[in-house]
This record gives structure tokens, sequence and C-alpha cells, in this order.
């Protein structure tokens, strides 16, 4: 049954990485003809400076019962979305044209330069219909491209233009199921009851399956406007091109805003609604980083294979076909890794530190592991915005437990059973890279403070995470270590000398060694890391988790592998502290991770303009690097672990 389980799951991550299946984060709304709809506006974004900002932070129109705030989710505050209303609003399958939304105050000096100042930062608008954001197509050099959101304006010769005249096509398909649920409203949330012989219930609808926008720039006549209100009809006919542009800003006149919408029937069904955001681009490319890493792993499979089988195997076979006066004679003449076997479980240098990085690293990967898999089975779409962040940090508070009870079992095996200490362990295990993370976040926090970005956590939310981190994970934390400190410890298979042996000089300092063996576990993830990275900075969608979920697990098997054979390496010339090398022969994956993001910076976000994006770029890198050390570092440190146990109790030395 188990065997059955894992078939299943393997088969529909294949699914999903290859097709984009995903399970819906809300459900469908039907509109019945006449119905109003209403846009929503996000922040405003830019791959140039990556700070959000308010939309309502430029002289925009606003709607007539003003600005509210839509109920947000953790994760979507902590990544900077402010869902607000605006005055956009349409009638269900009804065309209009010419529609008036308002003529803005004459421009001030500062609303001029803060305008001019965000088309040059190259901001867009996010609309949001029905939680669709609204998609532009463009046509470069023969192929179709597709955008979420639409540019401010334009610069064209020392002159701004504003796109103040939206062209918008709304696609729909007929509500098919009238007899099942009728849903009332046009938010997030979603109020259903049964329809069944209910008044109206036959009435024909229509569910949101698509949302366009083409922005054009037109000159609008303010003297037409003066005396119209919001949604009267534009007095003379718009002509939205949008290859021109015709509509200047400038300093001391008003900005007038239009739209029209169109209404499409379309054969999308709901469920397929959001394929034209997920459309998978370079399959070919993700199948590739994936034998690419198979390649990698069967190499140091091999190796890895070698050493069990031929070298230790072949070792212990012979020295156990002895008697024991030629094992006496043996013993003399011992080399390689059992001369270290009085001294090869030692206690390593800042145990304590060992223990807490250990322990933290299991808790990240396993929240990795957990998270991944979810998003790769469509329970976290991006239909329901901000659930990947939330789920991470629940994921990872609720996995204090496993933080707490490795840490402080790994403690107790170091000091042979002694359960001194155990507390502190716990409690730093809890604290140490959560007070990390929080220190940086801090500072970009400021950061962001000062440039009144949207990114920035509202004070209150930080309040709330210092909760969640001191009322739920440190606790969980300190209970995995309390059954931590009642399991048994580990017991070692030797004894361990009191005076240690002196390792030998070596031809080449090990570090080195440890440090480039970082690069094989790259070799299996930077094609990956390139996909994540465009989607994190140049807000592309990143919806693989399929690809990625099978790229963690080709990580994790390289990790232990190269661990393992670094390890066996440094025994047979001797040098018994492995410890701290073992976790670093993975984790320096990272410093690789971070030298590829300097890269991507220079050479990718050519367009990042001024210090404090370039400075929120590498805090939130060193963010993620830090991450991945301690749980590459982690696999390395117990799969060598496991494996030193293992070489020395299947041989009897005195």
């Amino acid at each position: 049954m188990g065997n059955f389980g894992i078939w299943v799951i393997t088969i529909c991550l294949i699914f999903q990485s290859g097709f984009g299946f995903y399970l819906p984060g809300s459900y469908p709304l039907k509109h019945v003809v006449g119905n109003y709809l209403s846009v929503k506006v996000n922040s405003l974004t830019s791959i140039d400076t990556e700070m959000p900002f308010s939309y309502y932070s430029l002289p925009f129109c606003k709607p007539v019962e003003g600005v509210k705030d839509s109920a947000e989710n953790l994760g979507e505050l902590l990544m900077g979305d402010r869902i607000e209303n605006s005055p956009y609003r349409f009638k269900m399958h009804t065309n209009e044209t010419e529609i008036l939304l308002c003529q803005t105050n004459k421009l001030s000096s500062d609303d001029f330069k803060l305008l001019t100042k965000r088309i040059d930062e190259m901001y867009q608008v996010n609309l949001i219909l029905d939680n669709l954001p609204a998609i532009r197509y463009t046509r470069k050099e023969g192929f179709m491209l597709r955008w979420t959101g639409y540019p401010i304006g334009v610069k064209i010769k020392d002159a701004y233009y504003v796109f103040n005249h939206l062209k918008f096509k709304v696609l729909v398909h007929k509500y098919e199921e009238t007899n099942v649920a009728r849903v009332m409203g046009t938010g997030d949330a979603v109020e259903g009851f049964p329809s069944v012989g209910n008044k109206g219930s036959d009435v024909p609808g229509y569910m949101v399956v698509g949302f366009e926008v083409v922005p054009c720039s037109v000159m609008h006549n303010g003297d037409l406007v003066k005396n119209l209100k919001m949604y009267e009809k534009y007095p003379s006919p718009i002509k939205c091109e949008p290859t021109t542009v015709s509509m200047p800003i400038k300093e001391g006149e008003p900005i007038v805003f239009t739209y029209e919408v169109t209404f499409e029937e379309s054969d999308i069904k709901w469920p397929s609604r959001w394929d034209a955001y997920l459309k998978m681009e370079g399959a070919k490319v993700h199948w590739f980083s994936i034998l690419n890493s198979l390649m990698v792993i069967t190499f140091l499979a091999g190796i890895v294979l070698v050493i069990f089988l031929r070298t230790v195997r072949r070792d212990l076979t012979r020295y156990e076909e002895l008697d024991k006066e030629a094992q006496a004679m043996v013993n003399e003449e011992l080399s390689g890794w059992k001369l270290v076997v009085g001294d090869v479980f030692r206690a390593p240098s800042s145990p304590a530190l060992l223990c807490i990085m250990v322990g933290d690293g299991v808790q990240i990967l396993g929240m990795a592991i957990v998270t991944i898999l979810f998003a790769a089975l469509g329970f976290m779409s991006p239909a329901s915005r901000g659930t990947l962040i939330t789920g991470m940090l629940f994921s990872y508070m609720i996995l204090g437990i496993a933080a707490g009870y490795v840490a402080v079992r790994l403690w107790r095996t170091i000091g042979f059973g002694d359960h001194k200490g155990w507390v502190s362990v716990a409690w730093k295990a809890a604290c140490f890279f959560p007070g990390i993370v929080f220190f940086i976040l801090t500072i970009l926090n400021f950061l962001l403070w000062g440039s009144h970005s949207t990114g920035a956590i509202p004070f209150s939310l930080f309040v709330i995470l210092l909760l969640l981190w001191f009322c739920i994970s440190v606790p969980l934390t300190l209970v995995g270590g309390y059954f931590g400190a009642k399991a048994p410890h580990i017991e070692y298979p030797v004894r361990t000398n009191q005076i240690p042996r002196e390792i030998p000089a070596q031809k080449y300092p090990s570090w080195l060694l440890v440090l480039g063996a970082g690069t094989l576990p790259f070799g299996t993830l930077f094609i990956e890391l390139f996909f994540i990275m465009s989607s994190i900075w140049m807000g592309r969608v990143y919806y693989v988790f399929g690809f990625l979920f099978i790229v963690l697990v080709l990580l994790v098997v390289v990790c232990a592998e190269v661990s393992l054979v670094l390890t066996y390496m440094h025994l047979c010339v001797e040098d018994w502290k492995w410890w701290w090398k073992s976790f670093f022969a993975s984790g320096s994956v990272a410093i690789y991770i971070f030298l590829y993001s300097i890269n991507y910076l220079i050479f990718d976000l050519k367009s990042l303009s001024g210090p404090v994006s370039a400075t929120l770029y590498l805090g939130y890198s060193l963010f993620m690097v830090l991450s991945i050390m301690f749980a590459t570092g982690t696999v390395g440190f117990l799969s060598s672990f496991w494996f030193v146990h293992y070489l020395f109790s299947s041989v009897k030395l005195d």
C-alpha cells in the first residue's frame, strides 16, 4: 500500500510538472447579465527598484465610496501586496465605450515629479478582476509576449506620456451548474447557498475566465468633461492606438482618465482560467536540469559504491578472516581510517553551535519539503495569493518540534548521554536562525519604511510575527527538546582515547576540498535557480513546483553523497576532525548560490537602480543563502554521521 501511495504522488508530480495541473484556490462566481463587476488594484511594482508602492500614492482616480483595503492574509502582507478597491466597474456581458472615469486636479510640482519618477522607474499598474490579474499581450519579433499589469506611462524624447485610457476585454464562460449553488458578491470573500427552488435560479449567468487590458495614451479635452460625472459618456469618440502616444504630462494641468470594456464568450473552462498565466515555458530546460542532476548523482553514487564495496568491505572481510594473533600484528600496521578509531568520535569544537545549526537545518529542510510538496500537488495555487508564504511560515513553526528534538539528542550524543544543558541548546535552536532572519528583515524594513514602500512590514505585523515566534515556535522547540532529552542517546561503537592523536601534515588545506565540494550540489540546482530568481525579481509566475520537488530530492541525494565521500577521504588521511567539515562540504553550496545571486544582479537585473534596491536584493539573497546552507549542511552532516557510525561499528578494534 505504501508503494502504491508513493507511485500516486510521483505520477501527480510528473503530471503537474508537464501540464500545470492544480487544485483551484477559490470558487466560481456566477454573475447574471447586468450585474456589476468591481475591479481591484494591487500595489504598483517595478523590476527596476523591487519596491512596491500603493496605487493611490499617484494622482489616479479614486472610487466615489472612498478607498477601502481588501482583507489580506499574512503571506500577502509579507510580500508587499496591498489590494484596494478601484473606480473601474463593468456590467456583466454589457459592452461599454468612452466611459469617463474622472479628471484629476491640476498636477502639483510634487505630483508631477513623483509621476515622472515612477515612469522612469518602469512601474506597472496591477489590476484584478474576480481574483484574476489583468494580462497584457505585446508582439516582439513575431513572438507574442504575456505581461501582468501595464506601465503607468512612457518617456519619449524628454517628454512623459501617461496611459490614461484603458481598453479592457473580459472573457466569460456560461455558468453551467445553475442548480448547484448561487454565489453572491464579486469580491474574494464568497458567500454560497443552495439555489434549488429559488426564484431566478434558472437565470443564465456567466463566470469570468479571462481579463485583458490594452493601455493607450489619448489626448482628451479637459473642457468637455468639466460638467460630467464619473461613468458618464465622453462626448467625442476615443480611438485607442497602443502604438502611438499623445497625452503628455505637464505640471499644472489635469489628466482625464477614460476606459472601455468589451465582453467575449470563451471556450475556456473555469478551472483552466489560470492557464494563460501559468503556461510553462522551457519545459525542455527543466528536464535537462533534472537529467544533468541525475548524471552528477550517478557519478557520485559510483564513487560511494566503490568506497563501500571495494575499500571498506574488502578491508573488513580480510580483517575478520584473520586469527587473533594475526589481528594483533595487523593492528600494529594499521593505516588510513583505522588509525583514527580512538579519535573519530571525539567531540568537535563548538559542539553546541553544531547541534543548534543541525536542528535548525532539519526544521528548514522539513519546511521546504512540506511546502514544495503541497504546492506541487496544487494546494497552494496562485489564485490564493500569499498561501505559499503563509504555508511556509506555519510549517516552519510546527517543525520546531523536530529542531528541538534533533538538536538536543545530538547534544546528548556528543556529551555521552549527559542531560546537562539541554534546555539551553533547545532555547538557542529556537532563537538562532529566526534571530538572524529577524535582524536582516528589520534592517531591510527600515530601508522600505524610509522609502514609504508598501513592501515594508507594518508594525502590527511585526508584533504578530514576534508573538508567533515566542508563543508557538519557541514552546514547540522546547517540547521537541524535552523529547530529545528523554530519548536514548546514540551509543558510539568505539571508545575515545584521552589524548588526541596528532593529525599528519596535509599536502593541501583540507578546507579547500570542503569549499570545492559545493560545486557538485550547485551543479544540480543552478538551472532551476534561474527560474526561481526570475520569478522573485522579474515578476514572473513560478508554478513548476513538480520540477522543483524533484530537484530538491536530487539535491538532498547529491549533498549526502558529496559529504560522505569527503568524510571518507579525510579519515583516510588520518584527519579525524570530520564533524564541521561534513557540514560545510555540502553547506558550501550556499557560497556558490550567493556568487550566482551577485552574477544575476549584475548581468540579469541590469535595470535595478539605486543603493536601496541593491541592498534589498543582497539582503534577501543573504537570507535565502543562509537557509540553504543550514538545510544542505544538515543533510551532509547527518549522512556522514551515519556513515562513520556504520563504518566503525563494523570493525572490531581494541
